[in-house]
């Protein structure tokens, strides 16, 4: 008894749909027979009855090319939910006609069938657009549609839709190119949904980097058989006992102002969406994304063949491997193919085409080589042909450079693996500690790195100075001096214009930085227009260099007018950047010194700053945070420890720390602190910093030491940790406040998971959560005598030394 009512309760779920698709059939004008549609710009629709979908032709881009699709007719971007012809788009004056023997076909203008729907069993009497989305084929005498789009998906299915199993969604090959994509979605057998690639133009099957976990090979059961998009937006797999297993985790609310969609898009994440079904204040706003699965496609994506989004793709019919690329995450943790440092794509307009080397490697010196660093970043499919165990990584360069055959070596699990060239399945995985290092020519780098490249220029036209020169020396002593004379002119001519030198240049020209006129700088920031952060010693604005290979943008910090103390500072940021290179550092570019306008000009970070990534909307994956605290201690540690001059930050908080396109920590206003000389290693001095993150010792007149970074480092590491600020005076728990020392108390009461009570990724990484708090509460400790250095810091987080039991940080303590 109780095995037939789950089968009707299984039926009920198949057959609902089909009734709706009936009933709703009944309340619109029903398509006839005999009734077309034809592609123009004008082209007439079929429409839903409550006009919210609508059939017939979209235009595809420019082209006098068209698609048939049902889409939402009611929203600004038309967007496509369905497509008959994505492989095949339709020439202007094509039309798609239900013919008097009822069926249903797309042909061209030269009659030439174009689609047709599958075979189906019965005549159809007429057509018919639901206001679910659903375009059906119905006869009179049926309950059920002979043919309906819900049951032919493509890329996307809408609420009310479901997938049966071994039914799939096809991804398109671009977000406006809908032929059939290397993504698919399916429903197994097995009662799982995956995602999985395959080798297009076949339907060959590459594993899967996603499987869902509805299936239970001991209770056949407890296994999923259905995929259930329900109308409140949430994508649920029904399992044969009739339970649920959602796996959307969000949706919007209300339901009912919101048009919902779930979609396999072009880069290989099933994604939901929302779009609400009304404008705000009189403005539409675009489609959002609810939840997406994998969370990370770059690192779930396995196998030697096909393995990831930067793996096999198909591109104009022919089937070829991506290579010499990597996969990353965006900001909203969507994939990136880029493109290794020295390789540009083959196809700018489709970059998963593959990259192409810019410059076949020779062997030539190794100083006309330099190495670019890529963090994290591995092909572990890729072939090695020298795999040195034990060796450094500043060995690992030289070697490389000294290597004619070396493009890449991976620094990776204590060994140096050089690998082969072309790079296969390449991905950044923040789980696995390790960086590659990428050889390229000089000159290449320099096209990216405005100081090099001007430093290369000025060279090559001093060389070529010389080189007439010599060759034009002649038989007099008279015609030498002249010629020595015009020629030392030109050089100094040549050398201002080529850096645009002003009259008065300060000595900081020392550190072979670029001088730039305050003319030069307002110009390259439109009348410092757009704003990008304040601090305590003046605005930081966007700007654009060019020269004449290429454009950068830059970071211009423009200091506001300054006592003597300020001015100072100015000359001690700029020397102490001058000599201080590190890649967890942001680099100084130039400078401007015309009196009171004292200007840096720093390379742009893209990612913004590590505020902005923390204490956003969404919480920022945990391996990823990860791998920015261990990048600001390394900068820290040569800041202190490894630089000619030791210099103390004083002010390290999220907003002094910068993230770039990989999202590798990079801290700024570093000049700004107080440069010690190498014999002085203890200073008193005003207090400086920001409040949360200011060490005691300034409080106290006492020496001010390298220890108070490490305080604040301790802080931020917390902060990092938690995803919010040191300080929130809005808690309604006042305990909570202060983050310091709830921290400390929920530690010593062993309830570590109240720190991060919906980080899920955290939760499942407790033993390593657990050392980076007490590393947090070692660097937090009043007494500066009792925190580590930030070397030792870095070996903690990193696992070389053990991290002892820290005591209490302060007499003071709240309840978790």
């Amino acid at each position: 008894m109780a095995f037939s009512v789950l089968h009707l309760f299984g039926l009920y779920l198949v057959v609902q749909p089909f009734c709706v698709a009936a009933a709703a059939a009944d309340q619109t004008a029903n398509i006839s027979l005999g009734s077309s549609l034809t592609a123009s710009d004008n082209s007439k629709s079929w429409h839903s009855p409550s006009g919210e979908f609508a059939f017939g032709f979209r235009r595809i881009g420019d082209q006098d090319l068209f698609l048939l699709a049902i889409w939402y007719d009611k929203i600004p971007e038309k967007t496509i939910v369905w497509y008959a012809n994505g492989d095949n788009p339709a020439p202007k004056g094509s039309k798609v006609e239900l013919t008097k023997d009822g069926h249903f076909r797309l042909t061209s203008p030269r009659k030439e069938e174009i689609w047709s729907q599958p075979v189906i069993s019965g005549v159809a009497n007429y057509a018919a657009m639901l206001d679910s989305g659903n375009f059906v084929l119905s006869n009179q005498n049926s309950s059920a549609p002979l043919w309906q789009s819900f049951k032919d998906p493509r890329d996307t299915i809408l609420p009310t839709q479901v997938l049966e199993i071994g039914e799939k969604l096809s991804s398109r090959q671009t977000a406006t190119n809908y032929s059939k994509g290397q993504f698919q979605l399916q429903f197994k057998q097995a009662g799982t949904l995956e995602l999985y690639l395959i080798a297009l133009p076949t339907e060959q099957a590459y594993s899967s980097y996603y499987i869902s976990k509805t299936s239970d090979a001991a209770d056949p059961m407890n296994s999923g058989y259905q995929l259930a998009f329900n109308e409140s937006g949430q994508v649920n797999v029904v399992l044969r006992n009739g339970n649920i297993v959602t796996l959307s985790n969000k949706t919007a609310s209300p339901s009912r102002d919101y048009y919902f969609r779930a979609t396999l898009d072009s880069d290989g994440l099933f994604t939901q969406y929302a779009h609400s079904k009304s404008p705000k204040n009189g403005n539409w706003t675009p489609w959002i994304s609810l939840w997406s699965i994998p969370e990370n496609i770059c690192s779930d994506s396995t196998g030697n063949e096909g393995g990831g989004p930067c793996g096999y793709n198909h591109y104009k019919k022919t089937t070829f491997l991506v290579v010499n690329s990597y996969c990353r995450l965006d900001a909203n943790t969507r994939p990136i193919c880029e493109c290794v440092p020295g390789f540009s794509p083959l196809d700018p307009e489709y970059k998963l085409r593959g990259c192409k080397q810019d410059r076949i490697n020779s062997c030539e010196p190794q100083d006309v080589y330099v190495i670019r660093e890529l963090q994290s970043t591995f092909w572990p499919t890729s072939v090695n042909y020298e795999d040195l165990r034990g060796l450094s990584e500043d060995n690992c360069s030289r070697n490389c450079l000294d290597d004619c055959n070396c493009v890449v070596a991976v620094i990776f699990d204590g060994g140096c693996k050089k690998k082969k060239l072309p790079l296969s399945n390449g991905k950044v995985d923040w789980n696995m500690y390790g960086k590659a290092l990428v050889k390229v020519p000089k000159s290449a780098d320099a096209f990216e790195n405005p100081a090099s490249r001007d430093s290369s220029a000025e060279k090559k036209d001093q060389k070529t100075l010389v080189l007439v020169g010599v060759l034009l020396l002649g038989s007099s002593v008279f015609l030498n001096f002249l010629f020595v004379a015009a020629i030392a002119l030109l050089i100094f001519y040549t050398y201002r214009k080529t850096h645009g030198v002003i009259t008065s240049t300060s000595s900081i020209m020392d550190g072979n930085l670029r001088a730039f006129t305050y003319k030069e700088l307002e110009e390259a920031t439109d009348g410092f227009r757009e704003q990008l952060g304040r601090g305590a010693f003046g605005t930081v604005y966007k700007g654009i260099i060019s020269s004449i290979s290429s454009t950068n943008y830059v970071a211009i910090k423009k200091l506001d007018k300054v006592a003597q103390q300020g001015e100072k500072e100015f000359k001690a940021e700029a020397s102490a950047i001058a000599k201080t290179h590190h890649k967890n550092l942001v680099r100084l570019l130039g400078f401007c010194d015309e009196g009171e306008n004292k200007l840096l000009v720093y390379e742009f970070m893209s990612n913004g700053t590590l505020a902005s990534f923390l204490f956003g909307i969404s919480r920022p994956d945990w391996n990823k945070r990860i791998q920015i605290a261990f990048g600001i201690a390394r900068g820290l540690m040569y800041l202190h420890e490894e630089c000619s001059t030791q210099i103390i930050h004083c002010d390290i908080k999220p907003p002094n720390i910068l993230l770039d396109d990989s999202f590798t920590a990079r801290i700024s206003d570093f000049g700004l602190a107080k440069l010690l000389l190498s014999d002085q290693t203890l200073t008193h001095t005003v207090i400086r910093g920001t409040r949360g993150y200011v060490a005691p010792e300034w409080f106290r007149n006492t020496p001010v030491t390298a220890k108070v970074d490490v305080y604040s480092y301790g802080v931020m590491l917390l902060e990092i940790i938690c995803c919010r600020r040191s300080l929130e005076m809005e808690r309604e728990n006042e305990e909570e406040v202060i983050l310091t020392d709830w921290v400390y108390d929920c530690y010593t009461q062993r309830r570590l998971n109240k720190m991060i009570e919906d980080d899920e990724e955290a939760r499942n990484d407790m033993k390593r959560l657990e050392r980076l708090v007490m590393v947090a509460i070692w660097c937090i400790q009043e007494d500066p005598s009792l925190r580590p250095t930030m070397k030792k810091v870095t070996q903690m987080l990193e696992g070389v030394v053990d991290v002892s039991v820290p005591p209490s940080p302060s007499p003071f303590s709240s309840i978790c």
